[in-house]
């Protein structure tokens, strides 16, 4: 009875502890300052010291100021409410003693709420016209564009694939590509002001995130070429269905009507929506370009691709055989634009891993891969499939699961314990969620006998993760779990 009183007095006692500003304005920046996310996930939290748990917030401009804004107001709020009080205790206005009390109380909530009025204003009347009038400029500066302009779209290895693109192609051709995962209309427009039109080739990714996006995308950047990097239950919080993910990153290709559009083969969703038309690549190669002779490590990945009594050995920074589809396409695309071979061996030998995307690194002995970077269950069946793959004294496995299934929740967690269970790991770490129990139902009907945790800190094992392993261990870290889903 104490520890439950003691849990409930410290979950009220925060709306007016320093903490509190901080942990809404986290809660802002993890909902991208959208209010509709973050007022739902305002009002389904019951205990806001739980809110911060994976990550912390970011001090940038925008936050400390909304921090700032938050204090000042509260404060000011609480003081009138003393004030109140005051009156009250002096004339003896009952009155007062109630606006005085409702005030003081009432305050974390209603700052919480007001914070909002001024991103919303902002947003209406200022940044959307401003945007809308950046996308329509940057139309017609597409349409004018006399170079290659190649789309790159799919729920999953977009970013990775224009990286590879831009890394190979430029060894060649004058190139430029959308920076980092800016992939919406307002990126593509401020992408398209910098260009100078002199570029052989553009890399515009595109960012779906609902449906009728890619459409709108096509009809603003006008693409003449296509790479589909595959389909996966992702957003399906907006397209709630698979089928209508699949339509529309497939718009791309009936906008180029079919041609020179380039599809991961190896995506099994992607399989309803294949046209002979199109140009697919997978890990036996690309564009008539045969893979031979690979070799996996954590290292990078060699490999030779031939065609005809062209012959190219190449090695590449990257890790897992996975790469080889996407890595065949560059190589096609770089022969076809004219790219000479020594060029392209020496593009290919530039690639390396991005940021939280198959990214391995030595910790305390340890190799570990972190492959946190959002996710997908194709990403997890090649991860796991990587993990098999490589020796170690000892492999452990570590993840949340993946967010935005929708109606696919449930199966997609089952399947991913029952690939977890397949790469046979000495350890699994599940970070409890609303998806735990799922991944749990998989890995026992693979029969699983490996050792299993339920981490209820994930910052903390993150943040020490160095007294976790031991050296001689592989460990892979897959996807990443924001504080707002559960």
């Amino acid at each position: 009875m104490k520890h439950k009183l003691k849990k409930l007095i410290g979950a009220l006692t925060v709306f007016y502890s320093p903490r509190y500003p901080k942990i809404i304005v986290y809660m802002l920046q993890s909902s991208e300052y959208r209010a509709g996310p973050y007022l739902s996930w305002y009002w389904r939290t019951s205990n806001f010291n739980k809110v911060v748990v994976r990550r912390e917030l970011v001090r940038t401009k925008a936050a400390r100021l909304l921090t700032l804004a938050l204090q000042a107001g509260l404060l000011i709020e609480i003081l009138l409410g003393i004030w109140l009080i005051y009156l009250w205790h002096w004339s003896g206005l009952v009155a007062g003693l109630y606006y005085g009390l409702a005030v003081i109380v009432a305050a974390p909530v209603v700052w919480a709420h007001l914070i909002v009025v001024p991103l919303l204003a902002g947003r209406f009347l200022i940044v959307k016209p401003r945007e809308e009038h950046l996308i329509a400029e940057s139309e017609k500066i597409f349409k004018k564009h006399k170079g290659i302009k190649l789309a790159i779209a799919g729920s999953y290895g977009k970013t990775s694939m224009k990286e590879l693109l831009l890394t190979i192609l430029g060894e060649g051709k004058k190139i430029t590509a959308t920076p980092g995962n800016k992939n919406v209309p307002i990126s593509h427009a401020r992408f398209a002001k910098n260009l100078t039109g002199e570029e052989d080739i553009l890399l515009i990714e595109y960012g779906e995130g609902a449906p009728g996006d890619v459409e709108r995308f096509c009809r603003i950047t006008h693409p003449t070429h296509a790479v589909i990097t595959g389909l996966a239950p992702a957003h399906l919080d907006k397209y709630k269905t698979l089928q209508a993910a699949g339509e529309d990153i497939f718009s791309l290709a009936k906008y180029l009507k079919f041609k020179n559009v380039y599809v991961n083969g190896e995506s099994s969703s992607i399989k309803p929506f294949m046209d002979p038309a199109f140009h697919a690549y997978n890990q036996m190669g690309a564009l008539g370009w045969e893979v031979t002779k690979v070799k996996v490590g954590l290292d990078g990945l060699g490999f030779t691709l031939s065609k005809g009594n062209n012959v190219l050995k190449l090695h590449s920074g990257l890790v897992g055989r996975h790469h080889l589809g996407p890595l065949s396409l560059a190589v096609g695309l770089a022969h076809q634009f004219g790219v000479s071979d020594e060029a392209i061996v020496k593009g290919v030998a530039a690639t390396k891993p991005f940021e939280h995307r198959m990214q391995p690194y030595l910790l305390a002995g340890a190799w570990v891969i972190d492959d946190t970077y959002n996710g997908n269950i194709e990403g997890i069946r090649v991860g796991t499939e990587l993990l098999s793959e490589l020796p170690a004294k000892r492999k452990l496995y570590i993840t949340p699961g993946l967010v935005d299934q929708g109606m696919e929740t449930e199966h997609v967690h089952i399947e991913i314990g029952e690939l977890i269970a397949a790469a046979k790991p000495d350890k699994v770490v599940l970070m409890q969620n609303s998806v735990t129990k799922f991944i749990q139902k998989g890995l026992n009907t693979a029969g699983f006998t490996g050792e299993l945790q339920l981490e209820q800190h994930p910052l903390e094992l993150y943040t020490n993760l160095s007294e976790f392993v031991a050296a001689g261990d592989l460990v892979l870290m897959q996807n990443d779990w924001p504080d707002n889903y559960r």
